[in-house]
């Protein structure tokens, strides 16, 4: 085994703009927000992104006029309401969209995960979602039974982004005893052609081969691990911190009213910090740090 341990700047670096982007998480959950803030920084732009649910990850990429394009079933800000960045982006022709129900956009990521082009589906039979998106949705016959399905295109990106708990240096990266699934993590990674990680704590190989059931994606599926502590903030990493609440509530505020979004969070929060560390001191005390994470 090789190192794939390198810095979030690097690894920002492979990820040329105009690419498709698969993002893990869900909603608020463990969103890759380090690795997108350091994306925003560089100048990323014309991304295609690929979600399940998505959230706070799409929303601000959106805000910053990042995004041409968003292959999900939802983007929204759970408890903290609507994706305004996202939402007005939308209504202003800004960029596309493309809707499928969580078990039609499980499915692609599955035809992906099986390196084959589409996968049938009944999910979308009585839907008319087929009408709006026919270079991705077909109508076909089962050759055995002759009943009506979809077939719908495999969600082939050309990157993946997770982040993740934590990883050895060679890209084995683990679980807590205590997660929440609602999320397509593991199949998101399976289904990769190129796989970044980035995870709140490297560890000793030592520690991943003394629990080898933990460790859910193996190495040989990435290409680069990042060693980010908060890296889903102010977005919750399960068992590690909560969502950070109060800072929320100033980006949704924000984000409400076009243009103050970019004037006063963007350039405080995304591009006024050179980097990750930065950011974290910029965005929060120690002791807001310490009433976050979870004991």
């Amino acid at each position: 085994m090789k190192s794939k341990l390198t810095t979030l700047e690097d690894a920002v670096k492979r990820v040329p703009s105009g690419s498709s982007i698969a993002l893990g998480g869900s909603i608020l959950r463990r969103q890759p927000m380090a690795f997108v803030r350091e994306m925003i920084r560089q100048g990323k732009k014309d991304l295609t992104i690929f979600g399940y649910p998505c959230g706070l990850a799409t929303d601000m990429l959106s805000g910053v006029g990042a995004v041409k394009r968003v292959e999900a079933v939802y983007t929204g800000l759970f408890q903290f309401g609507m994706s305004y960045n996202f939402r007005r982006a939308v209504e202003n022709g800004e960029l596309e969209i493309r809707d499928y129900p969580e078990v039609a956009q499980a499915a692609r990521y599955q035809a992906a995960a099986m390196n084959i082009d589409f996968i049938a589906t009944k999910d979308l039979l009585g839907t008319g979602m087929a009408k709006y998106n026919p270079e991705d949705i077909v109508e076909m016959v089962s050759p055995f039974t002759g009943e009506k399905y979809h077939a719908v295109k495999a969600a082939k990106t050309d990157f993946t982004v997770l982040h993740e708990y934590v990883a050895d240096k060679y890209g084995n990266v683990q679980w807590p005893d205590h997660w929440d699934a609602d999320d397509l993590d593991m199949l998101m990674a399976k289904a990769s052609r190129r796989l970044i990680v980035t995870v709140e704590k490297i560890v000793p190989h030592n520690q991943i081969t003394s629990q080898p059931n933990r460790t859910m994606i193996p190495h040989s599926w990435v290409e680069a691990v990042v060693e980010v502590p908060f890296g889903a903030h102010p977005a919750p990493c399960d068992a590690f911190y909560d969502e950070d609440d109060a800072h929320m509530e100033i980006y949704q505020k924000l984000a409400k009213e076009p243009g103050r979004w970019r004037k006063e969070y963007a350039e405080k929060y995304i591009y006024g910090p050179k980097d990750h560390w930065e950011y974290l001191d910029v965005a929060m005390t120690p002791s807001q740090m310490a009433r976050l994470i979870v004991r």
